[in-house]
């Protein structure tokens, strides 16, 4: 194990560098577009836009991928991500802001298969469950870090943007020199969401929920944190709390729902951090050490929904229809991820900075009932349900089938050693 995590160090080390530049500029944005005193309407709109471009690019990214290869895939991604972080502090206009975010989310998400297919391929069934949990690590602690970045410069300077873009150029660096050769992208078989909302209805709609949920957060989040007079170090220790938390909790709501129904923890998890959001909503300022608490252990609650959701749904199914599954989850989550910035904003217009909580609240009461009067399925028996792995959807666009549920997993065939010095441009898989 130890001899591929050294293998994998220089994607590794890719992926942390855009992962802390992409949350770093994410927070930027809102914070940025809070201090311009722009309408929460409007920021929701702008910062919507990234959803869009994600959406699309998982649906789209893999097609530029396997006509020019990973590398040349991975260094054009970038380079789009890098060029437009640079133009938003060039002219704070609407329109552009939006576009820049829709082009930013289409490229992260080509960027996020390149990265991902290619840490899976050097999984085979020995180590793919401790690769899929040290992946998920590596994404959480790298989106904390991000948030830790934003106490480092002036957000209504240039510079905060000219590091967000370093970060980005930088991330290109390891992953360019590598001499492994290119994993082969393949076409998974398609779920549609109405095939799985039939086969799952309350995963389908748990993991839109939690796309609403989390995306109005890191939207809406630092918009929030603005408006009720937090400093720069206060936001910071907000966002990243938020975020850590998720991490922390993810192992003992997996040991729950290792032992419970999972439809139940579910339910329980939407009840106790619909009561947290509200807390959060009350609190406001009046006690940073309380909304802290609150806001933590909401966002590291309502994040587990979206790894119960899958469990339950990959409970229901056959285990090869585990990665199309997956795949049909990941695209409910993202429209629920484009739905959340606008009706957060909504309600931060009528009811202030609180209406980001009070939305929530409202979300999750709906899951709750919807989970109480809705259609139902028959589940399986504790007994019966498959081993619980949490899961971070923005984490999960290559590494699907490295869950270890997926009996249809296939080994990688590749002999190429890691290393430096070989141009990979030379590589046959990798025209």
């Amino acid at each position: 194990m130890r001899r591929t995590i050294t293998s994998l160090s220089s994607l590794i080390l890719s992926i942390i560098l855009l992962i802390v530049g992409n949350a770093y500029l994410m927070t930027l944005l809102g914070l940025r577009l809070s201090m311009e005193d722009f309408d929460p309407g409007i920021i929701g709109w702008i910062l919507a836009f990234y959803s869009i471009g994600f959406v699309a690019g998982t649906l789209y990214a893999g097609r530029i991928i396997e006509k020019v290869g990973h590398i040349r895939a991975f260094a054009v991604f970038a380079a789009v991500l890098a060029a437009s972080t640079l133009i938003y502090p060039m002219a704070i206009d609407t329109w552009l802001w939006g576009f820049l975010r829709a082009i930013g989310g289409f490229v992260m998400a080509g960027l996020m298969i390149v990265m991902e297919s290619w840490f899976s391929s050097k999984a085979d069934n020995r180590n793919r469950a401790s690769l899929f949990a040290i992946y998920q690590v590596i994404f959480f602690l790298s989106t904390a870090g991000g948030q830790v970045l934003i106490r480092v410069a002036d957000p209504a300077s240039f510079i905060p943007f000219s590091l967000a873009t370093i970060l980005v150029v930088l991330a290109l660096t390891p992953l360019s020199m590598t001499r492994r050769t290119s994993p082969t992208i393949t076409r998974e078989d398609r779920l549609s969401l109405t095939r799985l909302y039939r086969k799952s209805p309350s995963g389908t709609l748990g993991a839109l929920v939690a796309g609403l949920l989390i995306s109005a957060f890191y939207a809406m989040g630092p918009v929030y944190a603005d408006r009720i007079g937090l400093d720069l170090n206060q936001l910071s220790n907000f966002m990243a709390a938020a975020i850590v938390s998720a991490m922390i909790l993810a192992w003992p709501i997996g040991r729950l729902c290792d032992h419970f129904d999972r439809y139940r923890v579910m339910l329980v998890s939407a009840a106790v951090a619909g009561a947290c959001s509200l807390a959060a909503a009350l609190v406001g300022n009046a006690s940073m050490i309380a909304l802290v608490f609150f806001v933590g252990l909401y966002m590291g609650i309502s994040a587990a929904i979206y790894p119960i959701a899958v469990a339950i749904t990959n409970d229901l199914m056959e285990s090869h229809q585990i990665t199309a599954a997956s795949t049909a989850l990941l695209l409910s989550y993202g429209l629920g991820s484009i739905i959340g910035p606008l009706l957060s904003a909504l309600f931060m217009d009528v009811l202030g900075p609180q209406g980001l909580f009070v939305s929530n609240t409202l979300v999750l009461a709906a899951l709750i009932l919807f989970m109480l009067v809705g259609p139902q399925h028959r589940h399986p028996t504790v007994e019966q349900q498959e081993h619980y792995y949490p899961t971070m959807p923005e984490a999960a666009l290559g590494v699907a089938e490295l869950d270890p549920r997926n009996t249809e997993f296939e080994e990688s065939t590749e002999i190429v050693e890691e290393g430096i010095g070989t141009d990979p441009m030379t590589s046959r898989s990798d025209p």
